[in-house]
């Protein structure tokens, strides 16, 4: 049964009521900083825009902009009038994001002033909009003229732990986005789960360079530390200098960024010169990270490990036990407080320890749903296929991610890849993490991903797609490779690219890698 009342949803007059002065969000672009006191006002000017334009009740609000404070104003509103915040990926093409508007049917739609032209193409005639200028003509009223002056406390909603609080699109198997629907239960319990597990503590704080469209920019480290009274820094663009600078200027004791950035940073110039001894520990996530890169981390002294999750579920699922030992560091931990996980097979039966399977999550962080796609949610979540995410029947809760893995007898979760991208070579299962890891070892190599590709004598085989050094052969990979892998596994295939395809927050878009080299 869900729970009701007043404590659900208005996260900033909670916070604001314990910890008034400290401070909650430093805009580092502009310089501005919020206590968690200036967030409820602005919060409460932004609750009473949105009650002008019916944004209560389950209404939408969709947003189109790179990490600014607009956004936890207008979260922190929905959770005040019962709306429900949707971020829209500034990277989308017009068609992409009339696509997604169509599905989320928002009642108010914010966009930066850079987007304005692909969200005038995109935006139905009906569905009112707001600018959100950055020096240059805005093509609606600029958010900040249109809010009222009052920031006294406003009349909130009585919501439910099931009631919808964020819609956070992800892309399905077919490319086609969905809005996964978080709920107020599954926000708070993310947050819960990374605050037992990572021991977040008040005063906390952290760089974030996830994009706010994107899970990261929310679930991983942004609303975790709201909700124990920590420091989120923001910025419109992502440097790695900067991005450092921000490490030493704001004493930030928490990181959590995807392998490509987290290498970057070790290559920048101010590495060597930056004060990290602020840092009590980091985390990668969004895709394995290199065996060389945590070295390069772990030597300045950062305790650096990797993370799993998901829109669909946390994202933040697994933690490193305390003292863990270094030979783990390819696992992803075990799984957190409040975290079921277990791996099974093509019947949905679990497996031995140390066997491949997929692996499925549940607990009360998963998502409900995707939004009005009912036969996509009846296969991930396990849900019967109904139109309505937040009112089901009683089910199992078994979240399938697509993401093969094995625990191992000390009770630790490695994630072996996607099922997709997992190919059978002569008989023999290749799973493409484990190549690239290897691969990755080389000094010529500075990313890899392998793909699988047709064979008349072995069925499939690999093709390594390396950004490095373009002398390279087949050969100087197979000799690399002798005594690490079994020759199965060796790639077959070659090519170079001059930059790896990204998707979201510098991760590696896998798919567009396969459509072009996987032939």
């Amino acid at each position: 049964m869900a729970e009701t009342g007043d404590w659900v949803g208005d996260w900033s007059a909670r916070r604001a009521t314990l910890s008034p002065d400290a401070d909650a969000l430093t805009d580092a672009t502009t310089g501005e900083t919020w206590t968690y006191a200036d967030l409820d006002a602005r919060a409460n000017r932004t609750a009473r825009l949105l009650d002008e334009f019916d944004v209560a009740d389950g209404e939408r609000v969709a947003v189109v902009s790179r990490n600014r404070p607009e956004l936890v104003d207008l979260l922190f509103a929905c959770g005040k009038t019962g709306g429900v915040i949707a971020p829209l990926s500034h990277r989308l093409a017009p068609p992409e994001l009339a696509e997604l508007l169509d599905s989320v049917d928002p009642e108010l739609v914010v966009v930066e002033e850079p987007f304005e032209n692909d969200m005038s193409d995109a935006l139905p005639d009906e569905v009112d909009a707001l600018s959100l200028p950055t020096g240059g003509e805005h093509a609606w009223q600029a958010f900040d003229d249109a809010l009222p002056a009052d920031d006294s406390p406003v009349e909130t909603a009585t919501l439910s732990t099931e009631d919808p609080f964020m819609f956070l699109h992800t892309g399905g198997s077919t490319g086609t986005p969905k809005e996964t629907v978080l709920t107020h239960g599954s926000v708070t319990w993310n947050a819960t789960n990374t605050v037992t597990a990572w021991g977040l503590r008040p005063g906390d704080a952290t760089p974030m360079v996830f994009p706010m469209f994107h899970t990261g920019g929310w679930h991983v480290l942004t609303l975790p530390l709201f909700h124990v009274g920590g420091h989120v820094v923001i910025a419109r663009d992502f440097d790695p200098g900067e991005v450092l600078g921000y490490v030493e200027s704001y004493d930030a004791s928490v990181l959590v960024a995807v392998p490509a950035v987290l290498r970057m940073m070790t290559e920048h110039d101010d590495w060597a010169d930056t004060d990290l001894s602020s840092l009590r520990f980091a985390k990668s996530g969004g895709g394995p990270c290199r065996q060389s890169v945590m070295e390069t981390w772990w030597d300045r002294g950062v305790d650096l490990s990797q993370g799993y999750g998901l829109t669909e579920c946390g994202p933040n699922n697994f933690a490193m036990p305390e003292s863990w030992p270094r030979e783990k560091a390819d696992s992803v931990g075990v799984p957190a407080m409040h975290v079921d996980a277990r791996v099974v097979d093509d019947d949905r039966e679990p497996v031995e320890r140390g066997e491949v399977g997929e692996l499925e999550l549940r607990g009360p962080h998963a998502a409900a749903g995707y939004w009005r796609a009912p036969e996509e949610s009846a296969a991930t979540f396990d849900v019967p296929a109904v139109e309505d995410p937040t009112n089901v029947p009683e089910t199992s809760g078994w979240v399938s991610t697509g993401d093969l893995a094995r625990q191992d007898d000390a009770g630790y979760y490695y994630v072996e890849g996607r099922k997709k991208n997992m190919f059978v070579s002569g008989g023999e299962n290749v799973y493409p993490p484990e190549v690239e890891d290897a691969l990755a070892d080389h000094p010529g190599i500075d990313e890899v991903v392998v793909v699988g590709v047709a064979d008349e004598t072995w069925g499939t085989v690999g093709k390594a797609v390396v950004q490095g050094d373009e002398s390279l052969t087949l050969a100087d990979l197979d000799s690399f490779l002798d005594g690490r892998l079994a020759r199965f596994k060796h790639p077959h295939h070659l090519a170079f690219v001059d930059e790896m395809p990204t998707s979201g927050p510098s991760k590696i878009d896998r798919d567009a890698v396969e459509e072009r080299f996987g032939d």
